[in-house]
């Protein structure tokens, strides 16, 4: 799973349910349940399981559906010859802003732009008390904002993960009271993507 889906996933479920009511998101949630063991939001990060069951209930409509859904999170546009994925939803760019605004993670965001870590590393080069540092980390990676970018071999025979942001650039736009970010993703993320592989 990619980050951006992990990071999406955050607006698609409350989206999911507003569209298509309760009754309808229990039908598919009991069928997510039966197919793959899986819940509604955990599906939404392994969107080619959920739009497997969307398939089930409503055939080829299926994809206006899901083109609904994912315009409400998010829309990609070519800006120079560039895919960026632009975000208005204001979750998601709650999410982002709150990372940015808080030092401690937006440090750990600007030192791993372009390179990848392991967290002991991220915590030394960031200059940040352990126990915080990890606490900062993880709650990027549960945002969705790091991702795993391969693995360390540790002298002790141990392999850890390590981490990298999901974008090459982000822009925030403020325009009186309406705040769009848009992300640059790196062509491999864009192409991990579950989302944007069923939704583009």
């Amino acid at each position: 799973m990619s980050g951006l889906d992990r990071l999406l996933a955050k607006s698609l479920d409350t989206t999911i349910r507003e569209n298509l009511g309760e009754k309808t998101v229990q039908k598919i949630e009991a069928r997510l349940f039966e197919k793959y063991g899986l819940s509604l939001t955990q599906s939404i990060e392994q969107f080619q399981k959920l739009d497997a069951v969307l398939r089930e209930f409503f055939g080829a409509g299926a994809d206006g559906i899901e083109q609904k859904f994912f315009k409400s999170a998010c829309d990609i546009k070519l800006i120079d010859g560039d895919k960026w994925v632009t975000i208005e939803n204001q979750k998601l760019t709650e999410i982002i802003l709150d990372s940015f605004g808080d030092d401690d993670k937006k440090n750990i965001l600007t030192t791993l732009n372009g390179e990848s870590m392991i967290i002991s590393q991220i915590i030394e080069s960031c200059r940040m008390p352990q126990t915080s540092g990890y606490r900062k980390i993880n709650a990027l990676i549960n945002d969705g904002l790091l991702t795993i970018d391969g693995y360390v071999s540790m002298p002790d025979g141990k392999k850890v993960s390590k981490y990298k942001t999901i974008f090459d650039n982000v822009k925030i736009d403020i325009v009186k009271n309406k705040i769009t970010i848009s992300i640059h993703l790196a062509k491999p993320d864009y192409e991990a993507s579950t989302i944007l592989a069923t939704c583009t």
